[in-house]
């Protein structure tokens, strides 16, 4: 029997489609992966703004990573969305249990609409407990600034916090240039065992439908790494699939504010 390409993504859900769980699924689906959940929070969340979040009990998410694991298994994790400490300690414990490798961790603090979906207390948790035990971080500045507790803003700045980032503890960094202050938007990966740095090129994309682009980005990265591909590869590739949605996705209107990507640009027919 043939079996599948396996990922699972530890995430809240995004009751509007475009970002969280719901996008992690499409893209893992888009790339030739089979895509399973453990739903860390629910949100009422449109392209506008997010008005509600329901936290799901720890141990519950607990349950979720292990009934999946203990029948299914997975080739590679993404993580998004934890909101608390106790949230992070059980999936960073889980994932732990189960030796589980190919681990994406995007550390999802702010929607696209501005809203706070980290709370504070949780961010010493996410790089003492987290952090250390994953594979590839994909932070945006913003949240490289949060994590280091210094301002990172210019593509300078970008070389000393990817290398920094790294001492957290985690082997690989992919930190994210959309944040920069003019129409490069360059992201730049740094592997620690070779002690490199890489820089993948990319303009700015003029689109207001943007929502859920680094859930995607990450996703697709995940997907790279449950299909077998190197970080460098499994990093490229993510680029590329998250450039083509955005352009795709350029045309359509969805929701009256942040529309989603396409995350099927290479599956439906043109519309």
């Amino acid at each position: 029997m043939k079996s599948y390409y396996r990922a699972l993504t530890i995430a809240g859900s995004d009751s509007g489609g475009g970002a969280g769980i719901q996008a992690d699924l499409k893209t893992f689906s888009a790339l030739g992966c089979f895509g399973m959940s453990a739903i860390t929070a629910l949100t009422a969340q449109n392209t506008r703004t997010v008005t509600g979040i329901f936290p799901v009990p720890p141990e519950f998410i607990g349950q979720q990573i292990d009934a999946v694991m203990e029948d299914i298994g997975t080739n590679a994790v993404k993580i998004g969305m934890l909101h608390s400490p106790e949230v992070i300690e059980i999936v960073a414990r889980k994932l732990v249990h189960w030796k589980t490798s190919n681990i994406v961790l995007d550390p999802v603090m702010i929607s696209k609409s501005g809203d706070k979906l980290l709370r504070d207390d949780a961010v010493k948790a996410l790089k003492n407990v987290l952090i250390p035990g994953v594979t590839i971080i994909t932070p945006n500045l913003p949240e490289a600034s949060v994590l280091l507790g210094w301002e990172v803003t210019t593509r300078e700045d970008m070389y000393r916090a990817a290398m920094e980032l790294a001492t957290l503890g985690c082997d690989n960094v992919l930190l994210k240039g959309g944040h920069l202050d003019h129409e490069d938007s360059s992201d730049l990966l740094y592997q620690k065992s070779t002690d490199t740095l890489t820089t993948l090129p990319g303009s700015r994309i003029n689109t207001i439908n943007s929502h859920g682009t680094g859930c995607t980005l990450s996703s697709a990265l995940c997907a790279g790494l449950a299909r077998g591909m190197d970080i460098e590869t499994a990093v490229q590739n993510a680029k590329s699939y998250i450039t083509g949605a955005l352009l795709a996705g350029i045309d359509y209107k969805t929701g009256k504010g942040h529309g989603p990507v396409n995350h099927f640009y290479n599956i439906w027919p043109e519309k």
